[in-house]
């Protein structure tokens, strides 16, 4: 059996190897007009990514802002593909540990909107959306609400999880472009829920719409 075994490793990495080799037989022989078209193809794609983060950055993208009214939640909602709204009160010293890591975020993934609205400046918003535990944090994608995360039972269940342990739960609801593994959380010494709980959604303009788990963000 351990012969076999060894017998296959060999043959995969046989099989790696000559791949590895076509494809550096490939490059040395590519022609000039070639490896043009590839060069002009990552040029433009960095001139699209750049015109993006542009764009993203105009909406006010890479900070953590504050709202001042529920107005202000609708409207970003409608411009933003990605947002993520804190829901806090000032007395509450675990918002403060959750403004801390989202302000960290907000800078390293422009792509997304990270906002906060005090929850008794929105009392429709905070209604609507069954808002019970502070904090909490609403997960809109394209208008429609994908899912909250209430407390911070999904990152470990304790006050001093990392930043990066938050960074891997908005990963796992695709809110944003995350590079690691998704299949284990950061801060393995502690035990995250990896089937998050989800409340039930309603649209916001106050009727609960047959057959649909997504809540619609229209003033």
């Amino acid at each position: 059996m351990e012969s076999m075994i060894q017998q296959q490793l060999l043959q995969a990495a046989q099989v790696v190897e000559e791949q590895v080799d076509a494809e550096l037989n490939r490059l040395e022989n590519m022609g000039e007009d070639e490896l043009e078209k590839i060069r002009e193809r990552r040029v433009q794609a960095m001139k699209k990514a750049q015109a993006q983060k542009q764009e993203w950055i105009s909406k006010g993208h890479g900070m953590y802002s504050e709202l001042s009214s529920e107005k202000e939640f609708f409207d970003i909602c409608k411009e933003s593909t990605n947002v993520v709204c804190h829901f806090y009160k000032n007395s509450s010293f675990r918002c403060k540990i959750l403004d801390s890591h989202l302000s960290e975020l907000a800078k390293q993934h422009c792509e997304t909107k990270f906002i906060k609205l005090d929850v008794e400046k929105a009392p429709f918003l905070t209604e609507r959306l069954g808002i019970r535990i502070i904090p909490t944090m609403a997960l809109v994608k394209d208008s429609k609400t994908q899912g909250y995360i209430v407390g911070f039972t999904d990152m470990g269940n304790c006050d001093d999880f990392s930043t990066e342990m938050l960074e891997w739960r908005l990963g796992c609801s695709e809110m944003i472009r995350y590079k690691g593994d998704l299949a284990t959380p950061p801060d393995n010494r502690k035990t995250a829920a990896r089937s998050f709980v989800e409340k039930p959604k309603k649209t916001i303009r106050g009727r609960d719409e047959e057959d649909s788990d997504d809540s619609d963000f229209e003033s």
